[in-house]
Order: structure tokens, then sequence, then C-alpha cells
């Protein structure tokens, strides 16, 4: 059995971890023991200095204060050596609790399995299985990030398609409102009169061009 007294490296090593038993019930046996044995010792510290005090109290009435000082003195001293003789009692008594309890009641039999187990064996599946599944999450996962990005832009490029389709109707409302003014002014054919006018402005801006290159610095 491992030393309750201390934590030492015996009792972390793997083959004293029961870790099936520790995943069934949320504890290692070894634990569960330590903890009985240090209750015990906390039952004891807080014991035995009432008792102490109780038997000093009785045992000093109707004597002197110096003798009442020596009775406190040997019942300090009964009082340590009746406790270390209890914690090397009990230490003998959880070894052999241990024996008894962890194979008995604090060890998982070979047929019992964890829920969580249950699918492992109905459905078992080797490691290069296990990882095959696990790359083509990954690659799923991966995937879903592409689209959810090539979304993000398909709607960001909408959106300008959007914004520039609404200046063309702008636009072609404003055509539309000039051709009827100059309509209603009854000219010409509208067509035939832009085609004039933007002949006019090209002519108007060679002839600015013209003026500007004769025109001394």
């Amino acid at each position: 059995m491992v030393n309750h007294g201390e934590a030492g490296e015996e009792s972390l090593s793997p083959s004293t971890l029961k870790l099936y038993e520790t995943q069934f019930f949320g504890f290692t046996p070894q634990t569960c023991m330590l903890r009985v044995y240090s209750a015990f010792q906390d039952c004891l510290n807080d014991i035995l200095p009432v008792v102490e005090k109780v038997c000093v109290r009785q045992l000093a009435k109707g004597k002197p204060a110096g003798e009442e000082e020596q009775l406190q003195a040997r019942a300090r001293e009964c009082t340590r050596k009746l406790q270390q003789f209890l914690v090397e009692r009990f230490k003998q008594l959880s070894e052999r609790m241990e024996v008894l309890l962890v194979p008995r009641c604090l060890s998982v039999p070979p047929n019992v399995l964890l829920p969580d187990d249950q699918l492992h064996r109905q459905y078992p599946a080797d490691t290069q299985e296990l990882l095959r599944l696990e790359s083509s999450l990954a690659d799923l996962q991966r995937a879903y990030e592409a689209e959810v990005c090539a979304r993000q832009a398909l709607l960001v490029e909408l959106g300008e398609q959007k914004e520039v389709e609404k200046q063309l109707d702008g636009f072609l409302m404003w055509v539309r409102d000039f051709q009827a003014a100059w309509a209603t002014e009854g000219n010409s054919n509208f067509c035939d009169s832009f085609r004039l006018v933007t002949d006019s402005v090209k002519k108007l801006q060679e002839a600015i061009g013209e003026v500007c290159k004769k025109a001394p610095l």
C-alpha cells in the first residue's frame, strides 16, 4: 500500500493509478483512501485536545496550581503518545481496508463500460479510420470557411452593382425628362439635335485648344 502520510511518486505512477476507475467514479481509489485517512486524522486533532482538557479539569479539582500545571504537561504528553498510537493503528487498518475495498468496491469490472465507451464497442473503428474522419472534418471546415468568405465578397460586389444600377437609372431618367422637355418646346428630333450639340461642343473645345496654344505665356 502507498504511504498515506505523504504523496510520493509511487502513488502517481501509471502502475498504481486506476485511470478507468478515475474516469468512472470521478476520483482515484488512492484518493478515496487518502481522504478517509485524512478525515480520521482531522477527527483526532479535534477530539483529543477536548478530551485532554476535560481530563485535566476533572483531575485538578481541589489540587494546588503547581500540580495542575504538572497534570497539564503529563496530559499533553499522554495525548501525544495516544495520537501517535492511534495513527499507527489506523494506518495498519487502512492498509487492510484498501486491500479489500479497492478490488471489490473501487474497481470497474472488465464487462462494465462508461456510457461514452458504449458507442466504441457497438461501432469499433481503428486508428486509421479515426484519422481519416478527422482529416475529412478539417477539409469540410476549411471548405465552409472559404464559402463564407466567397459569400461575403459576393455580397460586397452585389452592393456595388446596385449602387451603379441606381446611378444609371437616374441618368436614364434625366435623359427621358430632357427628351420630353425638348419635344414639348417643339424642337426637331432629339437624337439629331443632341448629335449636333455634341459636334458643336467638340468644335468649341478644339477652338479653345487652338487659342490656348497661340496665346502668349
